[in-house]
């Protein structure tokens, strides 16, 4: 390597400078030779002529538009490689990117939204999937009431990828196991028996498209359905004291499962 002085080139903190690279990546560039300085001062410092910065100058384009450094030293150290057809290629490679950046932006802004709003559907196709009995305020008031929650977030978060068809299914599910449990009740099932016990279950797994539900949660959901107004009215619409029904044969498998309802708590 030939001898100057520090005026004849730049040291590699002018060049890091200069060209926004750090000085860790100019010496690895120089220890795989992809970047070498061409001059050496008397002192031993290396210095960067103005064909190495040239080169450097490609390299820190070919970096930013996505080129691996082994890509990017074949380009430069190979007077038939095919440049533009390897730029094209990285075109097609970026363009690919770029696609699936949106598609994530895209799914960034329901997730925002889910969090929000909680459900991602008009009010026509809320009346239309729920009926119309829905209030399409109800999960503006829900996210009041429990948007600090895990079980907010994990609400928000499924319902962030639904759409009317998912929701239709969800209500079909819940409206299913709501006749089902008038049906019980109406033929004189006792709470702790394994038809109850199983209709308990049943609650778990279709409530389970909400968010995942505890029989602790369980039993407490089971109270807030027989204290609450508006839960009672609902279930008891469906029968005449379905909501207490309800809550007793929640508190009966939670029995059977050792957990004491007076006891339970959101957990």
């Amino acid at each position: 390597m030939p001898d100057a002085s520090d005026a004849d080139g730049l040291t590699v903190g002018q060049v890091s400078t200069r060209l926004g690279v750090t000085v860790r990546a100019l010496h690895h560039w120089d220890e795989i030779g992809l970047a070498r300085p061409s001059l050496r001062t008397s002192a031993g410092y290396r210095l960067y002529t103005a064909g190495d910065l040239e080169r450097l100058h490609r390299i820190v384009v070919y970096r930013e538009l996505g080129l691996g450094l082994d890509r990017i030293q074949a380009i430069l150290d190979d007077s038939t490689a095919d440049v533009p057809g390897a730029l094209r290629a990285q075109r097609t490679r970026l363009a690919e990117r770029i696609e699936r950046l949106q598609e994530l932006g895209a799914g960034l802004d329901r997730m925002i939204d889910a969090h929000e709003r909680g459900l991602l559907l008009t009010s026509e196709q809320q009346a239309a999937i729920f009926g119309p009995q829905w209030n399409p305020d109800w999960p503006a008031q829900a996210r009041r009431r429990y948007g600090d929650t895990a079980q907010w977030l994990q609400y928000a978060e499924r319902s962030a990828s639904r759409g009317p068809e998912e929701w239709q299914a969800i209500a079909d599910a819940v409206t299913g196991f709501e006749r089902a449990l008038g049906d019980a009740m109406d033929a004189g099932v006792t709470p702790g028996s394994p038809e109850a016990n199983q209709l308990v279950e049943r609650h778990r797994e279709v409530f389970a498209s909400y968010f995942p539900l505890t029989r602790q949660m369980q039993v407490c959901l089971g109270r807030m359905c027989e204290a609450d107004p508006a839960f009672a009215a609902h279930y008891d619409g469906i029968r005449a004291g379905l909501a207490t029904w309800f809550r007793r044969i929640i508190d009966a498998s939670a029995r059977a499962h050792g957990i004491d309802p007076d006891n339970a708590t959101w957990q």
